[in-house]
């Protein structure tokens, strides 16, 4: 069964755990899911189904919209609630002065990925050098802060939404809030991802692969037989001509194009849509 949805995964449990249940349920064993949520975060997840987990990278999955909740004065090294070694008690801050620090994320943000994350270092994870208590020390990274809003103050608990490039820390981000309000520690009490790019969840929906794309539609005007059955493709039966990716619609199902220095490749075969 070829499907590509959108599932909520709970908090408290892996994405691999969870994609294991999936199968069970679709009894579908070939499956994989796109943009790891750590068993601390809830969510979105998208999952593929069959030959449409080969769709992942032409997907239009960016930016990404989180929801999370910072508790001020909470000191862990994970920056959640997973190992919280103490928490300070604070004065209540100005609602006016945390909505203009959370709002100040807005734009390129360098900063540190926090110790606890899959970034590598000399081939092994930094969550897995971290928990044996050995010394983590990662290159600053950067972000796209597209937009960033306070949803709710209730001291000490700040709530933010945040639509971010792929790749941002946003356990990091509320480290940086705790930072720019003054506040020592901070660390995530939830974290929800609402939408990867376009893709929010939706009861598990079938979504429309030719919807779904990110890359531009190509057109052939050549013998349908052609593609009927996959034979090598000419570029001056393509409209398109320009180097880059494409996907052909073939009625019930779509082919993906690669061209480069005016060769044409099929980078992913007939892809059946329904």
């Amino acid at each position: 069964m070829n499907k590509l949805f959108v599932a909520y995964k709970p908090a408290g449990i892996g994405s691999n755990l969870f994609l294991s249940k999936l199968k069970r349920k679709y009894n579908n064993k070939k499956a994989g899911f796109s943009g790891t949520l750590d068993p601390f975060a809830k969510g979105a997840l998208l999952i593929g189904f069959g030959s449409h987990t080969k769709l992942f990278r032409f997907l239009n999955k960016t930016p990404k919209v989180y929801r999370a909740t910072l508790w001020l004065g909470a000191k862990s090294d994970s920056l959640d609630t997973e190992m919280i070694e103490n928490v300070e008690i604070l004065k209540e801050l100005p609602h006016a002065e945390v909505e203009n620090i959370v709002k100040s994320l807005e734009g390129n943000l360098e900063y540190e990925p926090p110790i606890f994350s899959a970034k590598k270092i000399n081939g092994q994870r930094a969550y897995d050098l971290a928990r044996a208590g050995k010394e983590v020390l990662l290159n600053k990274i950067n972000s796209t802060i597209f937009k960033s809003e306070l949803i709710h103050y209730s001291h000490p608990f700040v709530t933010f939404e945040a639509t971010v490039s792929e790749g941002t820390y946003i356990r990091s981000l509320g480290r940086i809030i705790s930072n720019r309000l003054g506040v020592q520690n901070g660390s995530l009490s939830a974290l929800e991802r609402l939408s990867e790019g376009q893709f929010r969840y939706n009861n598990e929906d079938v979504l429309d692969i030719k919807k779904s794309l990110n890359i531009p539609q190509n057109y052939y005007l050549g013998d349908k037989e052609n593609l009927k059955y996959g034979r090598v493709l000419a570029l001056e039966d393509l409209e398109i001509k320009k180097d880059g990716y494409y996907w052909l619609d073939n009625g019930d199902n779509i082919s993906i194009l690669n061209i480069q220095l005016n060769e044409v490749k099929y980078e992913l075969g007939r892809i059946y849509t329904c």
